[in-house]
């Protein structure tokens, strides 16, 4: 089956200039993530031109967009592709996108969670999990290192996290 979920390659943060360049929050591996998608949003947006803003976002020019007013507008709008739209991955490496929702377990299938969200705060990714329910709360969140010793594997259904990881 084919994965059309919905990827968020960058934001509009803005309005540079006044013919209707945005600029971008990029979520990708930089400018070069965007240059290979011609269009994003299910069509709604057209990308004509990309340039690296050089403070690690970028401007864009998109063709619905054609004044300050309309990019002003737009603060706020993210870009998003279909996963199947992205090239494939090595084996090992993930889109966020892939990890984001899977159903948590641990190696002995005890039922953790969901992840919610991964994270990187400089030394590589951290998944969050939400715990299930209880009583009617949300379940808490623990964290866990997106490495092998943590996080031996995963499929499009599960994430397995070792139960040293497990227990926090």
């Amino acid at each position: 089956m084919t994965d059309t979920k919905p990827v968020t390659l960058a934001a509009i943060i803005g309005a540079h200039g006044v013919a209707g360049e945005v600029r971008l929050k990029l979520f990708g591996e930089g400018v070069e993530s965007l240059k290979g998608h011609k269009t994003f949003n299910d069509g709604a947006f057209t990308l004509k031109k990309v340039r690296d803003d050089n403070k690690g976002g970028a401007i864009a020019r998109l063709a619905e967009v054609d004044s300050r007013s309309a990019a002003e507008k737009l603060r706020g709008t993210t870009l998003t592709v279909p996963r199947e739209a992205l090239p494939p991955l090595p084996e090992g490496e993930y889109y966020h996108a892939d990890i984001i929702g899977l159903a948590a377990v641990s190696t002995t299938k005890e039922p953790l969670g969901t992840v919610i969200a991964v994270q990187n705060f400089g030394a590589g990714d951290v998944i969050e999990i939400q715990r299930p329910e209880q009583d009617g709360k949300p379940g808490k969140t623990f964290m866990v290192p997106m490495r092998v010793e943590a996080v031996p594997g995963w499929d499009g259904k599960t994430i397995t996290i070792t139960d040293d990881f497990a227990d926090q």
